[in-house]
């Protein structure tokens, strides 16, 4: 069976993108983000590639990229034409994950098994938002990790912030 997840990380109104960013930058949450997907499959939209330095694939993980353009073929990277067409790239042991951004995220969230997300107490300003598992049946609360508090040299110091893990019922 394909194991399918998704890694994201939100704020109090589950908002996770403005304007092509993250809406915050937490060298923790970042650090538990290569943790979690190094050495797995990736799957991602173009526009979250495009945000990657030098919109370059991540190292040391497989990434397949969903584009329906038929000319775009990034260096690195895998590309699908559709959710069927990723999924179908996939072997049955091989561990993917799903890394954004909206519109990708809602597309596999149906075929994921599991959310791991960074979730920041602070609110805002947000054109992109992840679905609220907390509101969704299909989903419950499998761990919720301690509270940390992100850095000085983080975008928005003192931000506290904790990882909460759903399993699909």
């Amino acid at each position: 069976m394909k194991h399918l997840s998704t890694i994201v990380a939100v704020d109090q109104n589950w908002a996770i993108g403005h304007q092509g960013s993250l809406l915050a930058r937490v060298s923790d949450d970042l650090k538990n983000f290569r943790a979690y997907t190094t050495g797995k499959t990736v799957i991602l939209g173009s526009k979250t590639l495009a945000t990657f330095p030098g919109g370059k694939p991540l190292k040391n993980r497989r990434n397949i990229v969903l584009s329906r353009r038929p000319d775009f073929a990034p260096e690195g990277a895998e590309v699908a034409r559709s959710v069927e067409d990723a999924l179908s790239l996939l072997s049955e042991d091989e561990e993917a994950v799903v890394i954004g951004g909206e519109t990708v995220y809602r597309q596999f969230l149906p075929h994921c098994h599991e959310a791991v997300v960074s979730k920041f107490d602070a609110s805002f300003p947000h054109d992109a938002v992840f679905p609220d598992l907390d509101a969704d049946p299909a989903w419950e609360i499998a761990e919720v990790g301690e509270e940390r508090t992100a850095a000085e040299t983080d975008s928005h110091p003192g931000m506290t912030w904790r990882i909460v893990t759903y399993r699909r019922r």
